[in-house]
């Protein structure tokens, strides 16, 4: 390989060396806590303590052989040995996956998009929103991305590789970048003695460095925002702890904006001779791709010193049209550290004059020059090297950052240029690099204190299990990783015919920005909002002023119109783009210009959808609920009554029970709905419930009667025509799959119960009923179907069977099924709620490999749907029933109590952020 380093030096990766392996140890991996009990006592999970099924996760640590646990890695996340390879490989849901009779049903439909996607591609020069014919291919490899909120992600996979990209907004790249690499080399009495990159790769370029590390001496974790990889260098007696840390800080609408991330190591010296360690960081200038492509991109070194701390680094600058950017790699100099750095070299040759640099003293040359512009078609990259004292059993810390600064951004159409949020912070001249550098470096450890804070209540609560701990955070990384952007808003930009009315929109949106996130990094649609529905507990517990920037921008959004007639793809009919009064499906496509051009989605005309308006009443009242802001509210009613006067027209038969329309007209756009149905009958009842609620905050008695008088109707026929004894109905149609068992069937109790209603004098389904109905789910949908351990089936016939009269009854929606879980904590059935959303939670990260792309769905075999989605988000549903199960046990009401439930915008959730 030519590392240099003595043979005798080397290591080798084989599982059985004696020099480095422990058997008496390997045991000890099963302390991380990431399994939990299958008998619960009473009705909440058993504490962690008495864990130890050896069929838990315990699995994808089975490879590790190393003694260490690292240093200060918690108890509690997501870990995984870097020499585990997970058996199961799936492939995308495609047409080849479709039953005969289904496929007959979407002949139309699949021969239009063929036509549409051909013009988009073909003649538009454009990426579909949903690509069927080219599906992200599955790449079993994410770990916890790097980046605030809005300011766009990069993911370093759980083997090291920087391997997803999201700089421009919304566009993501799937590409493993050889040259960004982490480096140790060791020195002892001034002979470098072990220099191994710390990566297991063996790619064809870079040949010079000393690849493939052993996989079976390192493990990962991840509890996002942060994430430890440990590597045990065999035969060194050294172990390395990389902790890398991202500002995600409930509340906070500062830091968490900012694009950077810190990798903090730890290096522990287990023998008895000093050592000087170094580790390099080395970064690709772009991504090797065709940005690169026309040349012109440079590299510099920087020193920036302020208030005593000094940070130096390279800076990559990236002028490519339409959206320059610049990185910059960096490292805190103490007066413990040297850091040096080479400022150019070529990413795709051998590398051997960077690694006998490295190798020849520990250190970089570090030229003061900028690099010449790199040509066209050739590549460059750089690298920065911290170098510490590592004494005797002692230990030593390497602090690194990794920045960047796209501070004005074009979406796909360029028709209009807007700033990012941290440059309210930060400027938006393109050279805060630097500065983002040192400011994360200078106040990580306030970001480690914050997070912590915020976590601890719920990583040190035992009646929870651990893998709910896991999941509860881990699900988080969509929040910033959804192709997330985060928009100042000029002043000049809000239409003042649309504002007059709502009276905070001006204030709320100048002051916390526009918010916006995909349904989907496969599905490329911003604030996709049926099923924003399920994802928005995450963004209301957490950022409560975001969830509030967006319900204004869906308000302004209903309230236009967009006349443009087009085809849409599963009728084939014509219809305007979006009308007036009607809730948007979305508020456009990166790839184009999104809040000016609404509704990307071409499948089905969505102003007949059911759901949507009555998912915004819904969303409304429960955000008044949770932040106590009757402004919000004042300024919501006009458009709440908008939208469920044009939602009256489909109750035909003024029974006070909407109907749908004999097509897929809802979230669940391939499944058939027909009539008076169980999910949007159910939904319209407590939006119903809430009208009638917000009516009277609202001082409008007539109002309050109106839709008292529709939900007393209402509910008695929503009992008649759906209600079997055992559970609702999933519609009235004539056809079979009307008696489906649907696992979504209590959406409307479910968000009754979070907003401190559906019981009591504000009961609208009998809970008899409702308890009746999650125990039916849980029979059949949970335990009869994948022997109870794969979540819930959307669909299941009643003889114990799975709907399969569409596409997606058969499949299991995990946010749903977390969704499903919230529902069940809140009626009491906490164990059925834990035990369901386990099985969603096993399958994705445990056992299908998963991890930082949780899919929108998967079937019981073969196939998943929709990688790195949404509506996974609603596990935070769960948090809020157990936090709502807590104070009910109180006297006070919730609305009385210092809980965060129902608080000002300081307070608000302050169980979920002590500080």
């Amino acid at each position: 390989m030519g590392t240099g380093v003595p043979s005798s030096e080397q290591t080798s990766c084989a599982k059985t060396d004696p020099q480095n392996y422990c058997p008496e140890d390997t045991g000890d991996t099963e302390a991380v806590q990431v399994t939990d009990c299958e008998s619960p006592e009473g009705d909440r999970p058993q504490n962690e303590r008495c864990c130890s099924n050896p069929e838990d996760s315990g699995q994808l640590m089975a490879s590790y052989e190393g003694k260490t646990k690292g240093y200060q890695v918690p108890p509690f996340g997501w870990r995984i040995c870097l020499a585990h390879e997970f058996a199961e490989k799936r492939k995308p849901f495609n047409a080849n996956d479709i039953s005969l009779s289904n496929l007959v049903k979407h002949l139309g439909m699949g021969l239009r998009y063929l036509q549409w996607w051909y013009r988009k591609t073909q003649v538009e020069k454009k990426k579909p929103f949903i690509d069927l014919i080219n599906c992200v291919p599955l790449r079993q490899i994410y770990g916890c991305p790097l980046g605030g909120i809005g300011g766009g992600t990069i993911t370093r996979g759980w083997r090291g590789q920087f391997c997803r990209w999201q700089l421009n907004p919304g566009m993501y790249q799937h590409r493993t970048v050889i040259a960004d690499q982490f480096t140790v080399c060791l020195r002892r009495e001034g002979r470098t003695v072990y220099q191994q990159v710390l990566s297991v790769e063996r790619p064809s370029v870079l040949r010079s460095w000393n690849w493939g590390l052993c996989g079976y001496f390192a493990f990962y974790h991840a509890l996002y925002p942060r994430a430890w990889t440990v590597y045990q260098l065999p035969g060194q007696n050294v172990t390395l702890t990389c902790r890398q840390i991202t500002p995600i800080l409930p509340h906070d609408y500062q830091d968490s904006s900012l694009p950077v991330g810190v990798f903090v190591w730890d290096v522990e010296n287990e023998g008895d001779e000093a050592l000087d360690v170094s580790i390099m960081f080395s970064m690709r200038n772009g991504l090797g791709g065709g940005d690169d492509a026309p040349g012109g991109l440079w590299n510099e070194p920087f020193c920036l010193e302020h208030d005593g701390e000094t940070v130096q680094g390279l800076l990559l600058h990236h002028p490519t049209l339409p959206n320059p950017y610049t990185m910059a790699v960096a490292a805190r100099l103490t007066a413990d550290t040297t850091v040096t750095h080479i400022t150019a070299f070529d990413p795709d040759s051998t590398g051997q004059q960077v690694w006998q640099d490295l190798l020849q003293d520990g250190q970089l040359d570090s030229p003061a020059d900028q690099s010449i512009p790199s040509q066209k078609g050739v590549g460059i990259a750089g690298a920065i090297c911290a170098t510490g004292k590592l004494p005797p059993r002692g230990r030593c810390r390497l602090e690194f950052s990794l920045a960047w600064d796209m501070p004005r951004v074009m979406f796909g159409a360029k028709s209009q240029v807007y700033y990012r949020r941290y440059t309210r912070f930060f400027g938006s001249d393109g050279d805060a690099a630097p500065a983002l550098s040192h400011y994360a470096l200078c106040r990580y450890s306030d970001w480690e204190e914050r997070i912590s804070a915020w976590q601890s209540p719920v990583l040190d609560d035992r009646s929870l299990p651990a893998w709910y701990k896991s999941a509860l955070f881990n699900e988080l990384y969509f929040l910033a990783d959804g192709g997330t952007i985060w928009l100042e808003v000029p002043e000049d930009s809000l239409p003042q015919e649309l504002v007059g009315n709502m009276c905070q929109l001006r204030p709320i949106l100048r002051e916390y920005g526009r918010f916006g996130y995909l349904e989907g990094q496969e599905y490329r649609m911003y604030n996709t909002y049926d099923v924003h529905f399920y994802a928005s507990f995450a963004l209301i517990m957490l950022w409560p002023k975001l969830e509030l920037s967006l319900q204004y921008d869906m308000a302004l959004a209903t309230l236009k119109e967009d006349l443009t007639w087009r085809q849409y793809l599963m009728s084939g009919v014509m219809a305007p783009v979006k009308r007036r009064n009607v809730i948007p499906h979305d508020i456009g496509d990166p790839d184009d210009e999104p809040w000016l051009r609404v509704n990307a989605y071409v499948i089905h005309d969505t102003a007949d959808w059911k759901d949507l308006n009555l998912k915004f009443v819904l969303q409304v009242y429960r955000d008044y609920y949770l932040t106590g802001d009757k402004g919000f509210l004042r300024d919501m009613w006009p458009v709440c009554l908008a939208v469920m006067e044009s939602e009256m027209k489909f109750d035909k038969d003024q029974d006070g029970l909407i109907e749908n329309g004999g097509y897929a007209d809802q979230t669940y756009d391939a499944w058939v709905t027909t009539g008076p149905s169980a999910y949007c009958g159910g939904l319209w009842l407590a939006a119903v419930a809430v009208m009638v609620q917000m009516a009277a905050l609202c001082g409008t008695q007539d109002i309050r009667d109106k839709f008292s008088s529709i939900l007393s109707r209402g509910k008695e026929a929503y009992e008649r025509l759906l209600w079997n004894g055992h559970y609702y109905n999933y519609d009235c149609s004539s056809q079979p799959q009307s008696s489906s068992i649907m696992s979504d069937q209590c959406a409307g109790q479910w968000f009754l119960r979070a907003s401190g209603l559906g019981e009591g004098d504000t009961e609208v389904f009998p809970t008899p009923h409702v308890v009746r109905a999650l125990q039916t789910i849980f029979e059949f949908n949970v335990q009869a179907f994948a022997g109870g351990s794969m979540g819930a089936v959307n669909g299941m016939q009643p003889h114990g069977v799975p709907d399969r009269s569409s596409v997606q009854s058969d499949e299991v929606w995990v946010g749903v099924v977390y969704g499903l879980a919230a529902t069940m904590i809140q009626e009491g059935l906490t164990w059925e709620g834990f035990r369901t959303a386990e099985g969603c939670y096993r399958t994705v990260w445990e056992r299908l490999g998963l991890a930082f792309q949780t899919p929108e769905a998967y079937c019981q075999q073969r196939v998943f749907r929709s990688l790195a989605y949404m509506r996974p988000l609603s596990i935070w549903a769960m948090q809020l029933a157990l936090q709502q199960q807590q104070h009910k046990k109180a006297s006070r009401p919730i609305a009385e109590q210092n809980t965060g439930l129902n608080t000002g915008p300081k307070e608000a959730m302050a169980k979920l952020n002590p500080e």
